[in-house]
């Protein structure tokens, strides 16, 4: 139930890229109430283009029971254009064609069934431009 919950509250920056801007410049795309670097509390929200670079990245040959079928698979930290950070699967395209510097268009994507009842859970994955 836990996991229901959290992805619901989630839904904002899973399905339409909604961040958090504060007037320092920087940028959070996951639920964020106080700039790290200035403590402010005051920010705007925003939309993310849903385009960014690959920061760094790993390939994964043994993943968790849900996601065995997928592997080897690459998950990357990815800087979106307007500054956040985020983590995602890199799909679409061979490990090896994967580079630091790669451009990325975030795209909407199945994540996983969650439980017994197989709720489907929805979100961003990225994909090579």
């Amino acid at each position: 139930m836990a996991n229901s919950q959290r992805y619901t509250r989630e839904i904002p920056h899973r399905y339409r890229l909604e961040a958090q801007k504060f007037k320092s410049g920087f940028v959070s795309l996951s639920r964020r109430y106080v700039d790290p670097e200035t403590g402010e509390q005051e920010y705007e929200k925003i939309i993310l283009k849903g385009t960014g670079t690959i920061l760094t990245y790993t390939v994964i040959y043994v993943s968790a029971d849900a996601f065995s079928k997928q592997t080897p698979f690459v998950i990357a930290i990815i800087e979106t254009d307007e500054g956040a950070r985020l983590t995602a699967q890199v799909v679409d395209c061979e490990p090896e064609e994967v580079r630091i510097g790669a451009r990325v268009e975030l795209v909407f994507r199945k994540i996983i069934n969650e439980g017994h009842s197989g709720i489907i859970n929805y979100g961003y994955k990225a994909v090579l431009i």
